[in-house]
């Protein structure tokens, strides 16, 4: 991921704190390397987990991982869409709308 498309935030943080975000980058590398899922289904896994916590930059961070990961736009909007029923119809259109953010440009690509 280039530092573009990183939050501000984020890059400053990195920049601050190099020794912090190099252990929890190391984290969770692990996290996803350490198991049997793909490197796709476990982006997908962390995509749901970013929209029940309904937080948007984890959602944007996650669907474009999941998407680097080759998942198509469809089944990034289908992992967003399986949250209806736990988080209702708005919380679930909210973060559909969070990862079209990210995906809406490669929509050709579903």
């Amino acid at each position: 991921m280039s530092n573009e498309t990183l939050p501000k935030a984020y890059q400053r943080f990195a920049q601050d704190q190099p020794q912090i975000m190099r252990a929890y980058e190391d984290l969770g590398e692990a996290t996803m390397t350490t198991g049997p899922l793909d490197r796709k289904s476990a982006e997908l896994v962390k995509l749901g987990i970013a929209v029940g916590s309904r937080q948007e930059g984890a959602v944007h961070a996650h669907a474009r991982r999941a998407r680097d990961a080759g998942a198509s736009v469809e089944e990034i909007r289908h992992a967003v869409r399986l949250s209806l029923t736990t988080l209702g119809f708005p919380g679930m259109m909210a973060a559909l709308t969070w990862a079209d953010d990210v995906v809406s440009a490669d929509s050709s690509g579903s």
